[in-house]
């Protein structure tokens, strides 16, 4: 706050952006400058708009509407004008658009407005000023081309490639995504961070430019303990439980699994025994974690700690681990999550609305800026709802021009 106590503007009002994204990756990558106060303009395709839009599952509304909860997740905040840029009317309002705005998204895939006549070299020429992200599975700079670069890719694509499915399922089992879209979600992060840099780079020189980011390279960024351990020894992570019982456990309780993370040194080993009542196992030192095997570690200290730990909850078995100087967690679902009073506590979820005149709860961006008012809580666009605002302002159109596309159906 302010020394008079009056609330910072979010840091980015008054930049405009242009999203020319769908599904997950672009618009995750948006939100986040939508709920830090940017203008977000979705650049839609007239008729069917973001694919998103038809992912399931469905919302019902009140008069046989419906609408996805995908697309609800990620486009809060936003507003929405449809143009078929392949239209030389929608090209030209699109054009006059770039030429007021600050950051243009895009991730239709690797040349995919270079095609259309509007690559970074084009744009840049009528908004020196111009920061240009497109987001791709494998990068999108014509002197950086590698074998993939023409690949298309999405999540599990990329959590496969990136190394991450490899070292994630049972040991043994087939190879695994992480659950939920972090291929994309991920990338949605590190492309924000990047046009966050490149704005400072324009803050201090006025100049824009293209910031390319890769969901591939973003995903092995990630590997921060497998990447490590193959240079030090050349030795690949897997799924095997040689690879996972230093540094991870999920112990059975009666409602559930809590998290165990790190085995801890002998000082730890003796107060776990001593708590659980198995003083006789201080004097095994492999039960203190010296010179064991994976195999021996689930085959004899796991269950040991599960004949205590199965009569307690999850968050028992947290509470009294951690007492003794563990790192503990639970394993929760999403039911759990949007029941946390903890989440609750630290405001991670919003309402924004589901379009249709209901509520719809979703996660918050974990951005705390403390001096700055929270969140807003705008509902994801309509289709189309702002052609008139903005394609009649800044696109440069008059209402009768606006009328003529909308009866030939390209806006």
């Amino acid at each position: 706050m302010t020394s008079n106590g009056e609330k910072l503007p979010l840091p980015l009002e008054g930049i405009r952006v242009l999203d020319l994204t769908h599904i997950v990756a672009g618009p995750f990558c948006s939100m986040i400058f939508a709920d830090m106060g940017a203008e977000v303009i979705k650049v839609e395709r007239p008729g069917a708009g973001d694919r998103s839009r038809i992912n399931t599952p469905f919302k019902d509304g009140p008069n046989g509407q419906k609408v996805s909860v995908r697309y609800l997740g990620v486009n809060r905040n936003k507003k929405s004008v449809t143009l078929d840029l392949r239209d030389p009317r929608c090209k030209s309002a699109f054009e006059k658009m770039v030429k007021e705005s600050d950051i243009l998204l895009d991730n239709w895939g690797p040349g995919a407005l270079r095609r259309l006549g509007l690559g970074y070299d084009v744009l840049s020429q009528m908004n020196p000023g111009l920061i240009y992200a497109s987001i791709t599975g494998y990068g999108d700079t014509e002197d950086m081309q590698g074998p993939y670069s023409q690949w298309p890719a999405n999540n599990p694509c990329v959590q496969g490639m990136g190394g991450w499915m490899e070292i994630t399922g049972a040991p043994g089992g087939a190879p695994q995504m992480v659950g939920d879209n972090i291929g994309d979600t991920v990338p949605g992060v590190w492309s924000a961070l990047g046009v966050m840099l490149a704005l400072e780079a324009r803050h201090k020189t006025g100049k824009g430019q293209h910031v390319d980011m890769a969901m591939y390279d973003c995903m092995v960024a990630h590997t921060t303990s497998s990447m490590p351990l193959y240079q030090l020894t050349g030795q690949s992570s897997s799924r095997a439980r040689e690879n996972m019982f230093s540094a991870q456990l999920a112990l059975k309780t009666n409602d559930g699994y809590a998290v165990l993370a790190g085995a801890g040194d002998e000082d730890k080993w003796v107060a776990l025994w001593q708590l659980l009542g198995r003083e006789d196992l201080i004097q095994d030192p492999q039960y203190l974690g010296k010179g064991i095997s994976g195999e021996f570690y689930f085959e004899n200290i796991v269950p040991a700690i599960e004949e205590w730990s199965q009569h307690l909850s999850k968050r028992e078995v947290a509470e009294q681990l951690i007492e003794i100087g563990y790192s503990m967690g639970m394993v929760q679902n999403t039911a759990d999550l949007d029941q946390c009073p903890h989440l609750e506590a630290r405001k991670m979820f919003v309402d924004c609305g589901d379009t249709l005149g209901g509520s719809f709860r979703t996660a918050n961006t974990p951005i705390n800026l403390t001096a700055c008012p929270d969140t807003p809580t705008g509902p994801p666009p309509l289709l189309g709802q702002h052609n008139r605002d903005i394609l009649c302002s800044i696109g440069g159109l008059t209402e009768e021009q606006l009328l003529g596309m909308e009866t030939d159906r390209v806006v």
